[in-house]
């Protein structure tokens, strides 16, 4: 028989990182809320008999965040054979709020008190037999960054789920409440599994509408309910939900005055020092700002470009091209196959594999910003100025996600819980530059503008800008209009990255790109050369000399008049834009084929030469900014779609990233020729209304509407 055991704790207690440990898996880990936004599953390393569920992190198990509804769910409805509370040991009282509610859920239980290695570095100590015998519970002391305790908890854990159902609850509360509690049971007696009582007696005592709509066929239990919450709230002069608040936070008072012991209680942590530096007031944006600089400016400028170029230039530019033009050439196969293999699938895949070393590059300098400690404080540090925008700090954090992919930080959104800000959030995270934008940028900035050190840290403040403009015109709509949601989170201890998280890190971002070049990339190089490559010659279907022949020629000379306004009206340009909405690698993969990458094999770096023929730099900055802010690839399409629930939504969402891209590319491209001297016309000045009438979006005033009772429905439920 299959065996569940359930992961619960505060969001940043370390769950997803002992998840990992305990099944061998690289989930995602950061050091900010909502890295886990749905249950995840595997099985327990050498016990293929017990699965392990990493439940999104709670602060209770109140049913209001979308978190809190997948947590809470779970724990009842399946009702695993253990929990292992995952408690930050360096935040007790806490994290024991949430310990002291699932305990009376009547699940068997081990208490995993994470942090451990933090705790003792500050010179503190923490009990735990003392808080085993407190709780009620097994109580480990576990590092899972370091992996210690780790076969202890296991131990406990297993024996635990063996049990089956959970010894007698403690008794937390004052005698007036454990009595009121009493009456509560006494009306519903045997409607319940006993070891589920003490769980609807609280929940019922607090008027909790979920609990109530399982009694609702037992109006004498409601009626008992109400009577006693009322007689109790009338004793404490308070409502019911606080009486239990202050109730647990007295036990745990209680609980950690014994067994968690301090020293220097006044004294700053390296912690709080670092904090009142890179989160003053006046600071905390230049440093962000410099931090941004040096990662893009190392990956794409320095370090990432000399590998990169190696890789260009002799890789794929003098070593593999002509061996394999060699091999070939000795089986003697056919003129169009060979033209696949060097001009298509080389060509193609190779421009894209080229980029891997800088990809690789800024994934680690992003994994040490985020092992450390210091991304969170980055959400912390934008919460202020996306308020003033109308978006939330919470809406960074899918941002965040998103410099890795764009799919997995459109689903971070869904920790939102205000619909109008975490649909905004949908439509605006993916104008951040995920990996595989980066060998655009990289492209741009090396072959374009000679590797010039602004290019690349601009590509990351354009998505910024953008996100904020979008939000500022937003949210002055009647669909989006109201106040934000507030935005919460814990701050974590600064933390050194170990060397095996950031490799972890960096191997599962970069492998997935190597993965989509061996796939999707393949797949459309192949067809980006097919179509290229064969036309009709002389009334017959062939194999053309000239590229501009071709069928795709054809193709983007009928919709390059679309882009000539933005600079870069060419039919090589226009493909390459259309064929990055299957993924955005696909445009250097594109420009790889068109512009001859195998034919110029003897110097690799010639392609770049070529792109230099088509473009200005301004207009190379204009096809920059338009394919880092326009619609996604198809997979990042899919998971707007999943999460609006809504094709209305959905293409409101991919019609609006498309459109402010294109109205941008135009207003950077026709308001850069004035800039550089060109006449005033009838495009730089449409150029000017829209910068005009953006900034009128930006600073009229806010539509009338209820904002209350916009969010009512939110309001009401926490009330």
């Amino acid at each position: 028989m299959v065996m569940k055991i359930a992961l619960a704790g505060n969001p940043n207690s370390g769950k997803t990182t002992l998840f990992n440990v305990l099944t061998g898996a690289n989930q995602s880990v950061g050091n900010w809320p909502g890295v886990t936004v749905e249950k995840k599953e595997g099985v327990l390393r050498g016990h293929k008999d017990v699965k392990i569920a990493d439940l999104p992190g709670i602060y209770s198990l109140a049913p209001y965040s979308p978190e809190e509804r997948i947590a809470r769910n779970y724990l009842l409805d399946e009702r695993p054979d253990a929990i292992i509370n995952i408690i930050d040991g360096s935040n007790l009282e806490r994290n024991l709020y949430l310990t002291t509610q699932l305990a009376e859920l009547g699940i068997p239980m081990v208490a995993a008190v994470n942090m451990i290695d933090v705790v003792k570095k500050r010179g503190e100590t923490i009990d735990c037999a003392v808080l085993s015998k407190k709780l009620g519970m097994p109580a480990v002391e576990i590092s899972a960054l370091k992996n210690s305790g780790i076969e202890e908890l296991v131990i406990a854990a297993l024996g635990a789920a063996e049990k089956r159902v959970s010894g007698e609850v403690k008794k937390i509360f004052g005698r007036a409440v454990e009595s009121a509690l009493a009456e509560i049971e006494a009306s519903f007696a045997g409607e319940v599994p006993s070891c589920e009582k003490r769980w609807y007696a609280i929940k019922l005592f607090e008027g909790d509408p979920q609990a109530a709509e399982s009694f609702k066929n037992n109006k004498g239990a409601l009626a008992a309910a109400k009577e006693v919450r009322e007689r109790c709230e009338a004793e404490f002069d308070d409502d019911a939900e606080s009486i239990v608040t202050g109730e647990r936070y007295g036990y745990i008072a209680s609980m950690i005055h014994e067994a968690h012991k301090k020293q220097g209680e006044n004294l700053l942590t390296v912690t709080d020092r670092i904090d009142s530096v890179v989160t003053n007031r006046v600071l905390a944006l230049p440093i962000f700002a410099a931090i941004v600089f040096v990662v893009y400016y190392i990956s794409v400028t320095t370090v990432g470009t000399f590998v990169t170029d190696w890789t260009n230039d002799v890789l794929f530019g003098e070593v593999i091209p002509p061996a394999v033009e060699g091999f070939l050439a000795s089986l003697d196969v056919a003129d169009w196959l060979q033209s696949l293999i060097l001009d298509g699938i080389v060509a193609g895949v190779g421009a894209v594999l080229g980029f891997v070393p800088q990809m690789f590059v800024l994934f680690a300098l992003l994994a040490v910003l985020e092992y450390s400690g210091y991304m969170a404080r980055v959400a912390f540090i934008l919460d202020r100025i996306f308020r003033r925008f109308g978006l939330s700090g919470k809406s960074f954090i899918p941002m965040i996600v998103a410099t890795g992919c764009g799919v997995p930080g459109v689903m971070a959104s869904r920790t939102i819980e205000n619909e109008h800000d975490r649909r905004m959030t949908i439509m605006t995270t993916t104008f951040m530059p995920c990996g595989a934008k980066l060998p655009i940028i990289a492209l741009i900035a090396g072959a374009l503008f000679g590797g010039t050190w602004w290019v690349a840290p601009s590509a990351y403040f354009v998505g910024i800008a953008s996100i904020i403009i979008s939000g500022l015109m937003l949210k002055k709509t009647s669909l989006f209009a109201g106040e934000s949601a507030p935005f919460v989170m814990e701050l974590p201890e600064y933390h050194m990255p170990s060397i095996a998280n950031i490799a972890s890190s960096t191997w599962e971002r970069g492998y997935s790109f190597i993965k989509k070049a061996g796939t999707i990339i393949l797949l459309s190089t192949i067809f980006v050369w097919f179509t290229s490559s064969f036309g009709y010659v002389d009334g017959h279907f062939a194999m053309v000399e000239d590229l501009s022949d071709g069928f795709l020629a054809k193709i983007g000379n009928s919709i390059a008049w679309i882009f000539a306004p933005l600079g870069w009206g060419t039919w090589q340009s226009a493909v390459a834009a259309f064929t990055g909405l299957v993924a955005k690698e696909n445009v250097v993969g594109t420009f790889g084929i068109l512009f001859g990458y195998a034919e110029l094999s003897e110097d690799g770096a010639e392609i770049w030469k070529a792109l230099q023929a088509h473009y200005t730099p301004l207009a190379a900055y204009s096809f920059l900014v338009f394919n880092l802010l326009c619609a996604p690839c198809f997979a990042a399409m899919g998971a707007i779609k999943r999460e609006m629930n809504s094709a209305k939504w959905t293409c409101i969402a991919i019609g609006y990233q498309t459109l402010y891209a294109y109205a941008a590319s135009f207003v950077v491209y026709q308001l850069g020729l004035v800039a550089w001297g060109h006449a005033f016309n009838m495009l730089s000045a449409l150029a000017a209304a829209i910068v005009i009438g953006a900034a009128y979006m930006i600073f009229r005033p806010v539509v009338k509407k209820d904002r209350i009772s916009a969010y009512a429905g939110a309001d009401s439920a926490r009330a």
